[in-house]
């Protein structure tokens, strides 16, 4: 009798795991949950820490004898922001320098003789290592609003092809 009931369990034990063997993958996959804790008194939303700026497909007709692109408008999204101490913000950008105007960061790729100038919201230029003017915080959310460019050279013609510029920033809280 204990013989029969050890064949029954073993025999359901093995069909269950047969079952089991034989499902089919419905789906699957893992979560990696990524960031950094920062010593600041804003946190920087996770879609404006790391972002790409389309440019566009710019003429070489519009960058003719260091002619410009149109701007391309991006930001930096602070939140949970608390101004008990510290309440303004500067923002400084850091990359490859061009040569084609001071404080313009240089492109690679297949397209030459251009770079791109970095700007605040309302059109002045950033030079790269220089921080821009304060803002203001508040508490709560904020909005770093800043735009780019792309400027041609004044003597050499644009080479047409596919480019990049990867600039860096830098938060200063006073």
């Amino acid at each position: 009798m204990n013989l029969n009931k050890i064949a029954l369990v073993l025999g359901l034990g093995l069909s269950i795991t047969a079952g089991v063997a034989n499902a089919a993958d419905q789906g699957h996959g893992t979560v990696t949950f990524v960031g950094s804790i920062i010593d600041a008194p804003c946190s920087i939303t996770p879609e404006t820490s790391d972002q790409i700026v389309p440019m566009g497909q710019i003429s070489t007709a519009e960058l003719k004898d260091g002619g410009r692109s149109n701007s391309r408008a991006f930001k930096i999204a602070l939140e949970n922001c608390t101004t008990e101490t510290l309440k303004t913000v500067q923002t400084t950008f850091a990359g490859a320098a061009s040569p084609i105007t001071d404080g313009s960061l240089a492109i690679e790729g297949k397209a030459q003789n251009a770079a791109i100038v970095i700007t605040n919201a309302g059109g002045k230029q950033i030079k790269l290592g220089t921080p821009s003017d304060a803002v203001t915080l508040r508490d709560g959310n904020n909005d770093l609003n800043f735009a780019a460019y792309m400027l041609g050279d004044k003597t050499d013609a644009a080479t047409p092809g596919e480019f990049k510029a990867i600039a860096t920033f830098a938060l200063n809280y006073q």
